[in-house]
This record gives structure tokens, C-alpha cells and sequence, in this order.
């Protein structure tokens, strides 16, 4: 217990422990330009263990490695005494080392060096000390000479064989083997002990051996050495035969006394064991007993640590790695046979050598710093701590006021230069040592800057940059940062500062760029560097690769599409399963993408697209897969047959990576279609064995063909065959029907069965027929045929007709009755008395008397009614008179029908038949009728045309169909602009009017069209059509063309060219050339429609009106004379001139042609156009040549 004052002296103590400050130690930098201008005091940097033992035959290398500066010198101390090297010539020290080296070449003995060793590294500044060393020379002792009597023992009872090795250095590890160099074997009962010992449970008759021989191995010398052999002789009650040996009866039927266990190793009920923190823990319980006993393993007061704990030698050894304090207490190991049981406790106790908690580290201290040097450490016992200075116990240094020594601690206040030195902290107890060597350096040194000058950093834009700017200096420096040298120091918000002096930019942005200046600031100086930043854009892929599953065969596209900053330049490459992709003839690399053509499966892989310029990359990755067609499944086996069935196993093939789906069997048999593969079922493609549905007698063989989203594989190969038994068919024939070809006969006709329906070999056919209600017999045939004509039967009589099929194997089922019939005959009556009634423009209703049913000799079908157009009431109008049919079933006795879909104002005609399903009757009486006029169908063309800025001409023809009297033309138009239109206006229009000009109030006026044809039952369907956009005509150029000199020259040119020509002509005329003759002289020319008194037209050949766009431009540049209305035109209510209905045979010589003296027709030379024409460029035939002659004539 302390006294009052020593309690009074520690509170002030731990005051001032709490009160005074204490500078952070110096780290110093290992810098090479540092490090040559720093003084330390020498460290020790290697050093031999602290056992150490060498091998004899070997010079003995003692080492010990120190730094400093100035370079450190050495000594040694052997077993506490100065050690003289220079005085013993086979001690050499190696050269700028403290490491010793002992030679044996020229005598001497190792052994005589044996001791312990301390290695003292000094210089100016203190002195450093190693461990001891104890150094210890192995020894590899032979077995001493003894002669071993023969070891004689009961059966059933235990034995040791003991070993004792001689003791060596390190300990021999230790074996038992035979005089044939074999191991002895060893288990449950025979095993060796920790001690060497051979330990047997219970002893058999069997290990009666004269060799049992313990051998030695020496690590360091690698030798073996041999115990003479121990004879084994055991004593049995009965003889023994080592034949009748055996596991289960290993007594071979002898009596033997069985025993309760006891303990071989360790003796009696408890023991104690003594361990080391750290190291291995081995218990040992090895038991005699008969039966051989087991042995378990406990711990008293919990449960022993299952991750840490082994048990060896069948259960006889426990053995802990790594042992800790917690692994203390009592075990408890515990053999038991089916006599009883036994126990050992054994006390184990874990002590520990001295271990580090806080080890002493270096100290470099500025002048008037502070610091403290701590060395803590724990052991059981626990450790003494004892401190010394440069080697000497610090208790006999000299006085230091600015040091201090609490315990573990000794505390440094206000250093001063001159004194550094190496403090060695020394912790101990029985069990071992710790020592640990710690310099106190005392340093003062101006700022200085460590890094590159003026550096460039280019950074990414939004990413975390790092500036360094590393520095040194004793009193350690301030740092600070400055941007473009302006400013006060950065530190906070987008900048950090760290102790190292390194300055972190959070996010880099443009405004970041700049020069930063670091100035480090201490009472010794001061020292500054540069860095400019530059902040560039990043490099990303913006459009990646991405995975791929691709036909092999097909060309595959990975993207990567990069985005980078202008000024930095990027390289993009590409690499397959993390290794650079060569390109070659075949793979292609452009900018944005890598093409793989016709891939195959070593193409399939993980592609990386990597981006990389100067200072960032960007990288991205996809994986190929190839797809391919499966491959075809392989050893088809067949199992399990039966009489319509049998089992198919396969092998599935390899899937190319895309999922087989569907098995297809395909199945071939070699009697009715050899060589044809047939397919007979699919299965999904999980499965690889199916039972197939089969057929009876056929010779089948298999194959399969494999199915996934790419196709189908090939083929199988095929499987053997296999052949089903006959039966008798299962199935009925279909299509079975009775029908006569003559009026006296019936046709049996019906589907054969397929080939594999036919189930057995000579396939026929049995046929049963009897006349419907007539209660006969069934009348029958049997044929291989698949029809049966039936002779001499009625006309049109009803008969019951079945069918069944046969083979070798029997009868198949029979089929359902079905009702067929005789041949049918011709009708013998007509329909009477057909007429027609309420007839209107489309449709009339069509009376008749019916026929006797018995007269139609056959299936009544229908009363057939046929109708046909004879004529249109149109003059002129030509119409087809093809024949239409419309069919009327019915069994009325005045039967009536509707015909309908008739065109109206037409003359037609129709008689009535009566149908059964091969013949007709003789017509009826024939019936002509009229139908009434009709509206018109729409006009057979409707063109608008735009012939200049403000006019638009209109343009139609007739309709085909006027189904009436044409009285004339409606026009409804009104302006269009967008959705909205104008007020409707409205023109009518002659009968031969077929054009029409309106002039607009403005050229973008647009204009919606209705047109219909009328007649005197009213307006018929429409024709509606809107005006084209101004800007998509080709008038503009044209204006533009005539206005220019060059094209009014040409005009001139082509007008003299005519000019010329009609002179010529004219002269040829008059000179009466021949011409030759019209091929049919005796036509005149094709009149062009005529109009009547009453201002309708005569429809002539289906005549019509073409298109006049061809002669626009010659009817504009026409001159006056030709525009003036010709004689009988027609003028419109604004005064346009209205298309002639004059005859051009009035332009010629006459309307009926005349002949000059020799015999040609003057009236070929008139012109003669096809009848569109004629009708669409009347006001232009003065621009002919030829009709100018006539003119002229």
C-alpha cells in the first residue's frame, strides 16, 4: 500500500498528465534528398531469431542489420561480456554490417560457441540493441547399445512398447516400423503415443512379431537412427491358426477375458498440463480394454471451441491451434467399452510469454516540442517493464530535466537538439522477453517541397480531384492554398485541405481552372510550389454494346459511340474475354461500332469496348452469344415393345446455346413407300424418351430431329428396325356414298384405307346394298377395289348401302348405313304459263305453273330461270346478250320469285327449265318484257384542267351506262378553303356538252366539283373532284418561256416549216397523185354522234369522248377566225364557245366519198380519227394540214 504523499504524488502526476499539450510526432518523408541530409540514430532492421539453433556442418551466421546516419558501427556481447572479435580469427564481421560469420575450415568446434548474443548498433546520436541470441548447435545423439529380451504377454491384455528416443536438438520426430521398413499399421487399438511410445488396447495372437523397431529422424541432419527390435510373443489359451483370423471374430472362437477400461496414458484420474499463449495445445488419452474402448473428449463448464479444436489418432489426441486464455480449464476425456467406462481430468493452465499492447515507436520532435515514448505489455505473470538509453539501464544516465519516466511511459518536455538517442523498452517474465528499440530524434529543418515543380494536372469535369503537394520541415510547416495567387487560403466548401498538405477539389468545374499555389510557412522559412489545372470533359460511351444472341452465319453489331473532349485525343479499342481483339480480314472497326460478319461459335465471348485518352477511360461490355441449328441427337435406343407400341431413348445433341423446344420422330418402313421419311409425332424438348403409338404389321425405323428457335438439326441416325404384328383393321373406309352414272345403275364408291390402316396382308373390301323400305335381303360383294357398280336398278330409287374391311387377321368394324341412289334420267316437263309482272327499271316478279315432282326423274334441284339483255331502248347503244341464270327452289303449286339486278331501259328475254342434278327439262314458253328508265351512272371521265393564271377547264365524256334518255349535265361547285366551303353554285349543261371553262376571281381560288348525268327519271351518281393547287402547275414556266427570244424565233421557224408543207401539199392535190386505197372502200367513215331534233344523242359502237389535253396549247394559240363558233355550236350563258356537233365528214368532198379517174378514193385523204378523237380536237382541225387543204380546196 502507498503511503499518503506517494497518492498525494500521483493525483499531481495525472494532473499534469491531463493539463500538458503534446505536439504530434514528425513523420518523417522517405525521401532520398531528406533522408541524406536527416541525422538519425541507428534502427535495427534484421536480427536472428532469438533460438537459434545451426547445424554443425555448417559456418554459423549470426546476423544483425542496422540503419542510420551517420552509418551506425557494431559490437557484440556474448553471454554479458564484451565479445573481442579481433581476437578470435574465425569470427569475421561482414563489411558495413554488424552480422558475425564463424568458419570451422581450419579447426575448432562449434560447440564451443555456443551462448547467448546481444548485437549493439551505435553512432553519434545513440546506439541500438538486438535481441539475445541463443545460439545452440543441433545434436543428433545415437541410440545406446541394450539388448531387449523378448516382451511376452497374455492375450487380451494391454502392452507398451517404450521408445525413448535419445534426446537430440531440436527433437527427433519418431515412427515404428517392421525390419522390412514398413509401418507398423496403427488404429483404434495400436497407436504410437505423444512420448513415442507403442501403445496396444488389448493385445492379439496376431501381433506375435519379431520386429517391432522405433526409429529416430533428425530435422537438421537428415538421419535416421534405429532402436533394436523389440520381440512380441502373446501366450493363448488355444493354438493359434492365421487363417482363422477374421474382423469379426478376431479370437478365432477362443475363450478370451474381456476387461473394463483404465487409462495407459495419462496414469490415474487427473493430471495437469502447462501451455503457452499462442501455441498448439496437444491431450493425450490413450486406454486398455477388451473390447478396444472409444474414447470422447469434454470440457467442464462448456462446450470445447469446434472451430479450433482436432482430434487425431483415432480420437485419442486433442489438439488446439493458436491457444488463448479462454481455452484454460478442465477436460475431461472418457473411454468406454460394453463392460463400463473410465475417466481422466486433466487441468489445463495457459500462461504467456510477454506480448505487445502498445510497442514504442520512433520519435522525431521539432525543438522545444513534446512527446512521450509508451510501452505497454501483458503476459501471466505480467511482465517487468525495464527501459534503457543506448544500451545502458536509463536509471544510470545521466540526469535529463526534460525527461521524465512514469512506469511504461517516459515523457518528453521541451526537446532540445543534442538529444537524440535509442530508448529500448525490455519486457520479461519467466516465460520470455520482449525488447524493442525506439529513436528519439530532436530535428530542425527549413521548408521544403517534395513534389515535381510547376506540375500539369488535367482533371475530368464533375469528378473529385486530388492536388498534392507534399512538404517536410522540423518544426512542421503550415500549409496553405492559394488560386491564381490571389485571395486568402482555400479550405471549406468546394475545397479540403488534409494534413499532408494535399488539396481536394469536391467536384472540377471550367470556373475550377487555374494555377494553385501551396506555400508551406514554419518559424525557419518558408517554401511554395505550382500546380496548373486544367478541366477537361469527360470520356463516356453514350451508346454501349449490348448483348447479342445471333445466328451463326449472320453478321453481329456491337456499338460504341464515344463522347470526349475536343482536346484531348481518344484511342478505342476492343478487347474479347478481357484480351485485345485482333482485327482482321474478317472483323471490322469504325468509329462507332464493331461489325462481325459470318459469325460462328468462336466468335461468342464477352466484347469490351474501352474509350481511353490521356487521362480518363470509359469501358463497356457485352456479351456475344451464337446461336446455331442443334445438332442431331445421337444412340437411338428402342425398348419396351409391345404389339402397337415401343419405347425411343435418345441423346439430345448439343443446343448452340438456344433451347432445343420440339423433338420431331420421323419413322420409315420399307413394304408400301420405302426409302420415304414420314413424320409421326413431336414432343417437347425436355424429353428424351417416348413411348410410340405404332401400327400394326409394319416395319418401322426411327429417327429424331431436334428443334430450337434457329431451325431444325439434321437427321438422326437411324435406329434399328422394329416390326409390329398384324391384326384385323381398325378402321372403317370413308367417303362411302351410292349414286348412278346411268339412269339403270347405282355407283358404290368409297376412300381405300391408307397403307398403314390396313393392319395384315390381303386387304379387301365386303359391300352390303338393299332398296330402302323394301324389307329385302342384303345383297353383297366382296372386292379389293374401291368401287362397285350395281347394275339394272330403276331410275332415281333409294338404297341402304354399309361397308366393311378385311385382311389375313380378320374382320374390321362394319360402318354406319348410309342412303344412296339410282341414276337420274332427263325431266319430261316444262314450267308453264311464265310471265313477268311489275316490272320496273331493276327488277319484275316472275309467275309460273310447276311441274309434276315424278317428272323430274332425279333430285330436284331448282326451277333454273335463264334471262338475257336483247337490247337497250339508248338508240344506238350496243349491249352483250350473254345468257344469266337464277335459281328458284320451290314446290309451290304456282310458284313465284323475284328477278332483280336489271338494267334499266332495256329489252329482255327469258324462258324457265326445271333441274335435277344431272339433267334439265325442255324449256317453258319464252317471255320478253321492257324495263322502265333508270338514272344514269356517272360520267365515264371528269378532268380539270388549268390553262391559265385565272381560268379552270372542265372536261367529261358520257357515262357507259345512261340507263335512260340523256336530257343533259348538273354541275354543282362552290370555293374550298381549308375546312370551310363557299355558296353552292350550279350549271346545267346540254346533252352534248362535254366541257366547261370558269374564270377565277383569284389564282389561289380552289374549287370542289359535283357532276352527274341526267335523264328524265332524275340525277344520277356523282362525279366529284377539287380543283388542283396553283402551285404544283407548270403555266409559270410556260409564260415565263414565251416571253424569251429564243423560243418566239422557234415558233416563227415551225410556222415557215408548216407553211412550206401546206404548199407542197396543195400542189400534189391538184396534180391528182394516186394514193393508195382505204382496205375496206365499201365503209364509210365512222360517224361521230349525231344529234337529234329533239337535242339527244345517238349512242353509236359504245362511242366516247378522250382526252383533249394533247391539243390544249393549239386551241390557245389559235387565231380569232378559228375561235368563232362554227355553224349549229351552241354558246354557253357566259358566252364560251361549246364544243361543235358538226359531222367531220362535212370537211371533206362529201358524205359519201368519190372516185377520181383512177379509181382511188378521194375520200381516204380526208382525216379520218379514231372515234375519241373526232369527238375531243373539233376546235382544232384548222391547225391539220391536211383539213387546211380542204379549207383551201
Amino acid at each position: 500500500m502507498l503511503g499518503q504523499g506517494g497518492q498525494t504524488a500521483l493525483a499531481l502526476v495525472s494532473l499534469l498528465l491531463l493539463l500538458w499539450r503534446e505536439a504530434a510526432p514528425i513523420e518523417v518523408p522517405q525521401d532520398p534528398k531528406i533522408l541524406k541530409d536527416l541525422k538519425q540514430p541507428p534502427t535495427i532492421i534484421k536480427q536472428s531469431v532469438k533460438d537459434y539453433i545451426v547445424d554443425p556442418r555448417d559456418n554459423i551466421i549470426i546476423e544483425c542489420e542496422a540503419k542510420g546516419n551517420p552509418v551506425p558501427t557494431f559490437s557484440w556481447r556474448r553471454n554479458g561480456k564484451f565479445f573481442n572479435i579481433g581476437k578470435d580469427p574465425r569470427v569475421t564481421m561482414r563489411k558495413r554490417s554488424g552480422t558475425l560469420e564463424i568458419g570451422f575450415r581450419s579447426g575448432g568446434r562449434p560447440e564451443d560457441y555456443e551462448g547467448e548474443y546481444q548485437c549493439f548498433a551505435s553512432n553519434d546520436f545513440g546506439v541500438a540493441l538486438s535481441n539475445k541470441i541463443l545460439l545452440r548447435v543441433s545434436k543428433a545423439p545415437l541410440w545406446p547399445k541394450e539388448v531387449l529380451e523378448p516382451v511376452v504377454v497374455p492375450e487380451g491384455s494391454s502392452l507398451i512398447l517404450p521408445c525413448n528416443p535419445p534426446p537430440g536438438l531440436p527433437p527427433p520426430f519418431t515412427f515404428w516400423m517392421n525390419s522390412a521398413m514398413i509401418p507398423i499399421p496403427q488404429d483404434k487399438r495400436v497407436s504410437m503415443g505423444l512420448n513415442g511410445d507403442l501403445y496396444f488396447s488389448n493385445v492379439l495372437a496376431k501381433d506375435a512379431h519379431t520386429d517391432y523397431s522405433c526409429n529416430a529422424r533428425f530435422l537438421f541432419t537428415h538421419t535416421i537412427q534405429q532402436k533394436n527390435p523389440f520381440t512380441l510373443r502373446v501366450q493363448t489359451n488355444e493354438p493359434y491358426n492365421e487363417t482363422s483370423y477374421n474382423a469379426t471374430d478376431p479370437y478365432g472362437g477362443r475363450k478370451v477375458v474381456e476387461t473394463t477400461p483404465t487409462f495407459l496414458s495419462p496414469l490415474g484420474t487427473e493430471s495437469s498440463k502447462m501451455v503457452l499463449r499462442d501455441e498448439q495445445l496437444l491431450l493425450e488419452c490413450i486406454a486398455a480394454g477388451l473390447p478396444t474402448p472409444t474414447i470422447k473428449w469434454f470440457k467442464k463448464g462448456g462446450d470445447l471451441p469446434a472451430q479450433k479444436v482436432k482430434f487425431e489418432k483415432f480420437n485419442k489426441t486433442l489438439k488446439i491451434i493458436n491457444v488463448s486464455e479462454e481455452d484454460a480449464g478442465e477436460y475431461v476425456c472418457m473411454a468406454v467399452n460394453q463392460l463400463g467406462s473410465t475417466r481422466h481430468s486433466i487441468f489445463v493452465q495457459v500462461k504467456a510469454a510477454p506480448y505487445w499492447l502498445d510497442k514504442p515507436s520512433n520519435l522525431v520532435l521539432a525543438p522545444d516540442e513534446n512527446g512521450r515514448l509508451v510501452c505497454r505489455a501483458n503476459g501471466n505473470p505480467k511482465p517487468n517493464i525495464q527501459w534503457l538509453i543506448n544500451g545502458q539501464p536509463i536509471d544510470s544516465a545521466p540526469p535529463n530535466q526534460g525527461r521524465q519516466v512514469l512506469g511504461d511511459t517516459i515523457i518528453f518536455r521541451s526537446v532540445q537538439m543534442g538529444s537524440s538517442a535509442v530508448y529500448q523498452c525490455n519486457a520479461s517474465n519467466q516465460h520470455g522477453y520482449l525488447l524493442a528499440n525506439a529513436l528519439v530524434s530532436v530535428l530542425d529543418m527549413p521548408p521544403r517541397m517534395l513534389g515535381p515543380k510547376n506540375q500539369l494536372i488535367r482533371v475530368i469535369e464533375n469528378n473529385r480531384t486530388f492536388l498534392d503537394c507534399p512538404f517536410f520541415g522540423s518544426p512542421l510547416p503550415i500549409l496553405r492554398w492559394f488560386k491564381n495567387g490571389q485571395g486568402s487560403g482555400l479550405d471549406g466548401g468546394q475545397y479540403r485541405v488534409y494534413v499532408n498538405g494535399t488539396l481536394e477539389i469536391k467536384r472540377a468545374r471550367a470556373e475550377d481552372e487555374g494555377t494553385y499555389t501551396c506555400v508551406a510557412n514554419s518559424i525557419l522559412g518558408k517554401a511554395e510550389n505550382q500546380v496548373r489545372v486544367e478541366v477537361k470533359e469527360a470520356t463516356r460511351i453514350v451508346r454501349a454494346p449490348e448483348h447479342q444472341s445471333v445466328i451463326r452465319g449472320t453478321t453481329a453489331r456491337f456499338d460504341c459511340k464515344v463522347t470526349f473532349d475536343p482536346s484531348l485525343s481518344v484511342t478505342v479499342t476492343w478487347m474479347k474475354d478481357d484480351k485485345p481483339l485482333q482485327m482482321g480480314w474478317r472483323l471490322k472497326k469504325d468509329e462507332e461500332s464493331l461489325t462481325i460478319p459470318n459469325v460462328n461459335e468462336g466468335d461468342e465471348g464477352m466484347y469490351t469496348c474501352t474509350a481511353k485518352s490521356d487521362i480518363d477511360e470509359d469501358s463497356s461490355s457485352a456479351r456475344l452469344t451464337v446461336l446455331d441449328r442443334p445438332d442431331p441427337p445421337m444412340d437411338l435406343d428402342l425398348s419396351d415393345p409391345a404389339a402397337r407400341s415401343v419405347r425411343l431413348t435418345w441423346i439430345p445433341g448439343n443446343d448452340h446455346r438456344s433451347t432445343v423446344t420440339q423433338f420431331l420422330v420421323q419413322f420409315e418402313e420399307d413394304h408400301w413407300d420405302p426409302g420415304r421419311w414420314q413424320n409421326l409425332s413431336s414432343y417437347p424438348g425436355d424429353l428424351n424418351s417416348v413411348i410410340l403409338q405404332l401400327s400394326p404389321f409394319v416395319n418401322y425405323q426411327f429417327r429424331v430431329i431436334a428443334i430450337n428457335s434457329v431451325g431444325q438439326s439434321e437427321p438422326s441416325r437411324p435406329s434399328p428396325r422394329y416390326k409390329t404384328s398384324g391384326a384385323a383393321p381398325d378402321s372403317i373406309p370413308r367417303g362411302l356414298r351410292g349414286w348412278g352414272s346411268k339412269k339403270d345403275n347405282m355407283e358404290i364408291t368409297w376412300e381405300p384405307l391408307l397403307d398403314l390402316e390396313r393392319n395384315g396382308p390381303n386387304l379387301h373390301y365386303s359391300v352390303w346394298w338393299r332398296r330402302k323400305d323394301s324389307g329385302e335381303e342384303w345383297s353383297n360383294v366382296t372386292t379389293v377395289e374401291s368401287k362397285y357398280v350395281v347394275e339394272s336398278t330403276e331410275t332415281y330409287v333409294p338404297y341402304e348401302i354399309k361397308i366393311q374391311s378385311r385382311n389375313d387377321f380378320g374382320s374390321g368394324p362394319e360402318s354406319n348405313v348410309v342412303i344412296g341412289y339410282s341414276g337420274e334420267d332427263k325431266p319430261t316437263d316444262a314450267p308453264t304459263e311464265l310471265r313477268v309482272s311489275k316490272v320496273d327499271s331493276t327488277k319484275g316478279n316472275v309467275h309460273w305453273k310447276s311441274v309434276d315432282m315424278n317428272s323430274v326423274l332425279g333430285e330436284f334441284k331448282e326451277y333454273r330461270l335463264y334471262y338475257w339483255r336483247e337490247a337497250s331502248l339508248v338508240p344506238g347503244l350496243v349491249v352483250s346478250k350473254e345468257k344469266k341464270t337464277k335459281g328458284f327452289y320451290t314446290t309451290a303449286e304456282e310458284p313465284s320469285g323475284i328477278l332483280s339486278d336489271l338494267v334499266p331501259f332495256s329489252q329482255y328475254k327469258m324462258f324457265m327449265v326445271v333441274a335435277n342434278s344431272r339433267f334439265e327439262s325442255p324449256p317453258s314458253n319464252t317471255v320478253e318484257f321492257t324495263t322502265k328508265e333508270g338514272v344514269p351512272d356517272a360520267p365515264k371521265f371528269f378532268r380539270i384542267n388549268r390553262k391559265s393564271f385565272d381560268t379552270i377547264h372542265l372536261q367529261w365524256d358520257k357515262p357507259l351506262e345512261p340507263n335512260g334518255i340523256l336530257i343533259g349535265y348538273q354541275l354543282r361547285y362552290q370555293t374550298v378553303n381549308g375546312s370551310r366551303a363557299g355558296r353552292p353554285q350550279l350549271e346545267t349543261f346540254y346533252p352534248n356538252v362535254t366541257e366547261f371553262t370558269i374564270r377565277l376571281p383569284d389564282r389561289s381560288t380552289r374549287y370542289r366539283f359535283y357532276l352527274s348525268a341526267l335523264t328524265q327519271v332524275g340525277s344520277g351518281e356523282v362525279f366529284a373532284e377539287e380543283s388542283p393547287h396553283f402551285a404544283n402547275e407548270a403555266y409559270i414556266d410556260q409564260v415565263d418561256i414565251a416571253t424569251q427570244g429564243w423560243f418566239i424565233g422557234l415558233m416563227c421557224a415551225i410556222a415557215l416549216i408548216i407553211l412550206i408543207l401546206l404548199i407542197v401539199c396543195f400542189i400534189k392535190r391538184s396534180r391528182g397523185g394516186k394514193y393508195p386505197v382505204r382496205d375496206k372502200k365499201d365503209l364509210p367513215l365512222d360517224p361521230v354522234d349525231q344529234k337529234d331534233q329533239d337535242g339527244s344523242f345517238d349512242y353509236q359502237n359504245g362511242s366516247s369522248v378522250p382526252d383533249r389535253n394533247e391539243n390544249e396549247n393549239e386551241n390557245e394559240n389559235s387565231s380569232d377566225e378559228d375561235n368563232k363558233p362554227l355553224q349549229g355550236s351552241q354558246t354557253s350563258l357566259d358566252g364560251n364557245v361549246k364544243e361543235s356537233d358538226d359531222s367531220l365528214v362535212d370537211y371533206g368532198e362529201g358524205g359519201d366519198g368519190q372516185f377520181n379517174e383512177d379509181g382511188s378514193f378521194i375520200g381516204q385523204y380526208t382525216v379520218k380519227k379514231d372515234k375519241d378523237e373526232t369527238e375531243g380536237n373539233e376546235s382544232s382541225e384548222a391547225t391539220s394540214p391536211v383539213n387546211a387543204i380542204y379549207s383551201l380546196a
